[in-house]
């Protein structure tokens, strides 16, 4: 019995498909043009696709999207808001669209890769906007590279997916059998080139989630389901927002809202929408985007945690 709830628990799976299929009809126009993005080399990691809206007063925000999409699948509807408070960069994280490729998957070393790109970009600090997948990598930045971390937004995330000890071993055992049996993650997908005119919109956003190959999904989703922050979140000691979207039935609201109590003085702000409101439900998620990011950036600043944000590149 142990073993079917862990397998229930994992990822929501009874709500993971609808959700993932849901996204490949998203209520967003794609841009009439291609963001003008780049691919940029990490020494000593791979190379993985950029959109960097370059220097700009205020801080500098790494944006880390979900599983199964690619940056800008994830954060385009947010992207204008966002130049709104400082420098935001996208970018595909390994085995998703034009991230890099690498013989496992581990959340680590996305994490890694993140702090590797601000190097790259001649950012010192930065603000972790995670959604989802995006939001583990953000906590793991935070731990394994605090002194680049300015503050965090964590966005439909979660601390752990299985919270009793059989449910855990459920879940190992779940993760150890999807990395067995999934296929080879595919090739990096292609970008369009900056400037190019735009497919229809539902073709756009299609032609973006199939950049993710199956087998590159189902080993990133081993990974996740393998995650548990639950006994270093009271640690973090930046400041933090927590955004829930009321109608997740991937991670549960109740979830998110413990995960958000367990950090100290962290800003809860509840959306309208599920899993998939980053895309689906654009309008009310982004205006609780501006929320939490405002919050952060405001204790931020008072806090004195702002750093140096803007350094001589380092790679192109």
């Amino acid at each position: 019995m142990w073993f079917n709830e862990g397998i229930d628990i994992v990822a929501g799976l009874r709500g993971l498909p609808s959700a993932l299929g849901a996204m490949k009809l998203p209520e967003v126009p794609a841009p009439r043009e291609h963001p003008c993005g780049r691919i940029v080399d990490l020494p000593g990691r791979g190379s993985t696709y950029v959109v960097d809206t370059g220097p700009a007063n205020g801080p500098a925000f790494m944006m880390l999207h979900s599983v199964a999409c690619t940056g800008l699948l994830t954060w385009y509807p947010s992207l204008e808001m966002m130049r709104g408070f400082g420098r935001v960069v996208i970018f595909d994280q390994r085995w998703h669209g034009s991230g890099i490729s690498s013989p496992r998957f581990l959340l680590e070393d996305c994490a890694d890769d993140t702090v590797a790109l601000a190097d790259a970009l001649g950012i010192d600090t930065f603000i972790p906007v995670g959604f989802s997948m995006g939001s583990l990598i953000a906590q793991l930045a935070w731990r394994r590279h605090r002194d680049r971390v300015e503050a965090l937004v964590l966005c439909a995330g979660a601390a752990t997916f299985a919270e009793a000890t059989p449910m855990r071993f459920g879940t190992s055992i779940f993760a150890a059998l999807l990395e067995t049996f999934s296929p080879q993650p595919g090739v990096p997908a292609a970008p369009l080139e900056a400037g190019a005119t735009m497919p229809h919109p539902y073709r756009w956003a299609i032609d973006e989630f199939r950049a993710t190959s199956p087998g590159g999904m189902m080993r990133a989703l081993a990974e996740i389901v393998r995650f548990d922050s639950r006994t270093w979140l009271t640690e973090i000691n930046v400041p933090t927002a927590v955004l829930v979207p009321s109608r997740d039935r991937v991670i549960s609201p109740k979830h998110q809202r413990w995960m958000a109590g367990q950090i100290l003085n962290a800003h809860a702000v509840t959306v309208e929408g599920g899993h998939s409101c980053c895309t689906l439900k654009h309008r009310p998620f982004v205006d609780g985007l501006r929320s939490a990011v405002e919050s952060v950036v405001t204790r931020a600043s008072r806090s004195g945690r702002a750093g140096r944000r803007n350094l001589p590149a380092t790679a192109s």
